[in-house]
């Protein structure tokens, strides 16, 4: 159910450029979390990574990179 919250979560990120604008912004995965859970989203670290894997690259960077770091600057390895 929480790894659903993360996809939903994205697909509202979408939606809401005020939102986007704010996660680009964001380099830590616990703030992310935390940004998600004020708005209704309640997921892992682990759960947001599983997500992530799912998205394509174009997706992905459509909604968290800003185009100038790293694909998965929010989730370094």
């Amino acid at each position: 159910m929480a790894q659903e919250h993360a996809a939903k979560f994205f697909k509202a990120i979408q939606q809401d450029e005020a939102l986007k604008h704010k996660l680009k912004a964001t380099t830590e995965p616990e703030t992310f979390i935390k940004i998600a859970e004020q708005r209704g989203y309640r997921f892992t670290t682990e759960e947001l990574e599983n997500a992530i894997a799912k998205l394509s690259e174009e997706e992905f960077a459509a909604v968290i990179n800003p185009g100038i770091a790293p694909r998965r600057h929010i989730m370094p390895r």
